[in-house]
């Protein structure tokens, strides 16, 4: 079945600085989070670093070439805190510089920059003062946020204050399975709500600089299955919903908390460090809101009192979701379910209605294992499948009522994919990480077809 989409609908693609940028200590840039846990034994499998990453802090010239070549409406991207406000310090005029020739490429090639402000680099020395956990940060990310748009922000109109601040606060602060790495409970708690309120102050900020910016934020939501009828997986579903999705949309987009969350987190924290007006603040005004989805969430069942409070977060996780016999997974272990996407949009629109604003899914991807021919082709149906039945289910949602704008995939190019390392491949471009060579896989041509006609097959 081919499926069309809007003339106007936006087709793009995503990165992320520290997965790809490298140059970690050059121009003036200093640590963040992630080149600290990479650097921790033990951290990372394999012990990959992003020091190098894709070099496309020395090739992006090539990278937009590549972008251009394959149609792209546009780019989204991010940038390192620590390039231009390293250790919390001055601004950094050699980091700005980069992102200004970065821009410039972009806009010379006929694709609008899409920016955003943080995707998990946390300047390290930030980290050392207590990161997340502490409100101070919030109006530090706010003093960048102000000095980024105001330098940019003559020539990029579309800003996202944060990436997935469910990985930044849960999975860092709780899990442990991202920078810094922590295994807390209140502290996670503490991170999550410090980083809604740096959305807010930020999107003000973005504001105040930039007249015409159009300023969202990008959440990764669960699609939460129950996994049966009993008591024990009713309840394990209701707590995921809660950590994956309400603690992040219900504040941004109804300026409020699920009461829910007072009843679980109860014994662990009196909520004391919520301060009046915080919300209110969260609740800005939203242009669009982000979306990256990638695996339908399958909670199993889990003790609802932890003994430790860290435990206590992390146990509502719905990252090891239950697997269906014989269903395909991906390279990260994911399951694959194109109709659970659906559904998470519709359930949007079914909760947060007129709240709700222009939806873009900013990532939508998947790992899969490539292999390169003797001739050096890239050949992967796995992906251009995804792909298509993805942005089918995004149709299908719109269909519904859904008002979805546009679609970035993940991701341009193979990268650094955190604490996984360089073993998994999401890109439609190929990186030799021995020679960083770039070369287009059969998913390239593929994309660049369905952004030439707006059709999928």
């Amino acid at each position: 079945m081919t499926v069309q989409f809007p003339a106007d609908f936006i087709f793009g693609a995503a990165t992320a600085s520290y997965q790809i940028e490298g140059a970690v200590a050059e121009d003036g840039r200093t640590a963040s989070i992630w080149d600290t846990y990479s650097h921790t034994p033990g951290m990372v499998e394999r012990g990959d670093t992003g020091d190098v990453a894709c070099d496309h802090y020395h090739r992006f010239g090539e990278d937009v070439a590549l972008m251009k070549q394959l149609g792209l409406d546009s780019y989204r991207f991010s940038l390192a805190w620590p390039r231009i406000k390293p250790d919390d310090g001055p601004v950094n005029a050699a980091g700005l510089a980069f992102y200004d020739k970065l821009v410039d490429e972009l806009l010379a090639a006929g694709i609008e920059p899409a920016v955003t402000l943080y995707h998990w680099d946390l300047p390290q020395t930030v980290e050392d003062q207590g990161g997340w956990r502490e409100r101070a940060t919030a109006e530090r990310f706010t003093e960048y946020a102000a000095v980024a748009a105001g330098h940019l922000g003559d020539r990029v109109k579309r800003w996202i204050t944060l990436n997935e601040p469910f990985c930044s606060s849960i999975l860092g602060y709780a899990d442990g399975v991202h920078a810094p790495g922590a295994h807390e409970g209140e502290g996670a708690l503490k991170a999550a709500h410090h980083l809604m309120l740096g959305h807010g102050l930020a999107a003000q900020a973005v504001r105040a600089a930039v007249a015409a910016a159009q300023v969202g934020i990008t959440l990764n939501l669960a699609s939460v299955q129950q996994v049966s009828d009993s008591p024990e997986d009713i309840e394990a579903a209701r707590r995921n919903l809660l950590i994956g999705n309400l603690i992040f949309t219900d504040p941004v987009l109804a300026g409020t908390y699920p009461e829910h969350g007072k009843e679980v987190w109860a014994p662990i924290t009196d909520f004391s460090w919520i301060q009046d007006g915080d919300l209110a603040t969260a609740h800005q005004p939203l242009d669009f809101l982000g979306v990256n989805y990638y695996f339908p969430s399958r909670p199993k069942a889990s003790a609802p009192h932890e003994p430790n409070p860290a435990d206590r977060v992390a146990s509502d996780l719905g990252f090891h979701s239950e697997v269906h016999e014989g269903e395909y997974l991906t390279e990260m272990g994911w399951p694959v379910d194109a109709g659970a996407f659906t559904d998470l949009l519709t359930w949007l629109r079914d909760t947060y209605g007129d709240a709700l604003p222009p939806v873009y899914i900013t990532e939508n991807g998947i790992a899969c294992p490539d292999v390169v021919h003797a001739d050096g082709s890239i050949d992967d149906q796995d992906r251009i499948r995804y792909l298509s039945d993805h942005l089918k289910a995004v149709k299908g949602a719109m269909a519904k009522g859904v008002d979805v704008r546009g679609y970035y995939l993940w991701s341009l190019m193979d990268n650094f994919e955190w604490a996984r390392g360089y073993a998994p491949r999401f890109g439609l471009i190929r990186v030799d990480y021995d020679t960083l060579e770039r070369t287009p896989k059969a998913s390239f041509d593929w994309y660049r077809g369905v952004i030439a006609t707006h059709e999928v097959d």
